[in-house]
């Protein structure tokens, strides 16, 4: 396959640049694969399209302040890091701006105090150009980063990150510190409309992958096959894993909230004399789901509305048909849908 493909002409103006004033009051597309229809409808409605015994499985993940500012100690001159992974201890591997003026044995003041401060070990990965730093600072790291850091909103939001965002960029449900993008179809969900849900007997099942900034990353190879995915750390509770495995073998469906979760679960399938299974652990996963892909455990999707040419895209094409998917989202063109992070969402049934 090529990766025009997956191609669709996107208007700049349907790129959403803030979140919905309600989360759940954004619109939802409902792609019915069996009658292969489409609905209009809102998140709040997500209700009608769930039964007693369905389980749905959602990142946990929390998205940290990951982007910051400072000044290059000893010229003054102005500089952004954004963080990507811990790596050991204080030390993480960023990405610098701009990175010829950062050298080994440099260092980025971050604060006022001079207390929270950046050194610059060297290369993490030449080839993308990530920087291995090692932090300075007085207190608990976490709390100096919440007091400090900025949102790491994706590049297609034309803005900086505001106080909002600390908050809306930010699903209800994250609990664990890790992710330097949101898993954005968690977004739309409101503590009220899980409770709701559970009432209804639908089951809750947490899985954690924390979203690293290749989901940002474009692919670069014009045969989707050679393509390769980036890494991202995630893991399954024994306790979400016998959610699962139990809504498995009483009949109900899995439903995914977003393609972190569709990775995770799909990554951490077994097959088992009953059929496949998840396994509960910690893993690494560089999982690739394109078209001719078989899904293992998932059995329908709440998603946003993905970039051109993404490996998001391909996920969703492989869990319906490629040519139905790109309909659409010309029809979500042709009707005003609000594009990616802080957009509208997709339900594929």
């Amino acid at each position: 396959m090529r990766i025009e493909e997956f191609d669709y002409n996107l208007p700049e103006e349907l790129i959403a640049q803030t979140p919905a004033e309600q989360r759940d009051s954004c619109r939802l597309m409902v792609l019915d694969r069996k009658e292969e229809t489409i609905e209009h409808k809102h998140f709040y409605n997500i209700k009608e399209y769930l039964k007693p015994g369905d389980c749905l499985v959602l990142n946990d993940s929390r998205v940290i302040p990951a982007r910051l500012y400072g000044i290059k100690e000893s010229t003054g001159a102005h500089i952004e890091l954004l963080l990507i992974k811990r790596i050991e201890g204080d030390k993480w591997e960023s990405l610098v701006k701009p990175g010829k003026r950062l050298k080994e044995g440099d260092t980025v003041v971050l604060d006022e105090e001079r207390l929270f401060k950046a050194h610059i070990l060297g290369y993490h990965d030449k080839d993308n150009g990530t920087r291995l730093i090692e932090f300075e600072y007085e207190g608990i790291f976490m709390e100096r980063l919440e007091e400090i850091g900025s949102m790491p909103l994706p590049p297609y939001i034309a803005r900086a990150a505001e106080d909002d965002d600390k908050e809306m960029y930010q699903t209800v449900y994250s609990r664990i510190d890790g992710s330097v993008a949101a898993p954005t179809a968690g977004l739309h969900f409101t503590q009220d409309l899980l409770k709701e849900i559970e009432e209804m007997g639908v089951k809750l099942a947490y899985v954690t992958l924390h979203v690293g900034i290749g989901t940002f990353r474009p692919v670069k190879v014009d045969i989707v096959e050679e393509h390769k995915m980036h890494f991202e750390e995630c893991q399954v509770s024994e306790e979400a894993a016998n959610t699962i495995n139990s809504t498995i073998e009483a009949g109900g469906r899995i439903i995914s909230v977003g393609t972190t979760s569709t990775r995770t679960i799909e990554s951490a399938a077994v097959e088992t004399p009953d059929g496949w299974r998840i396994q509960a652990g910690e893993m690494s996963t560089g999982i690739f789901i394109y078209p001719g892909y078989k899904f293992k455990l998932v059995d329908a999707l709440i998603t946003n509305f993905h970039l051109p040419k993404s490996t998001l895209l391909m996920l969703i094409s492989a869990l319906y048909d490629r040519e139905k998917i790109l309909e659409a989202y010309e029809e979500a063109v042709k009707e005003r849908y609000r594009f990616f992070s802080y957009g509208d969402a997709m339900l594929i049934k």
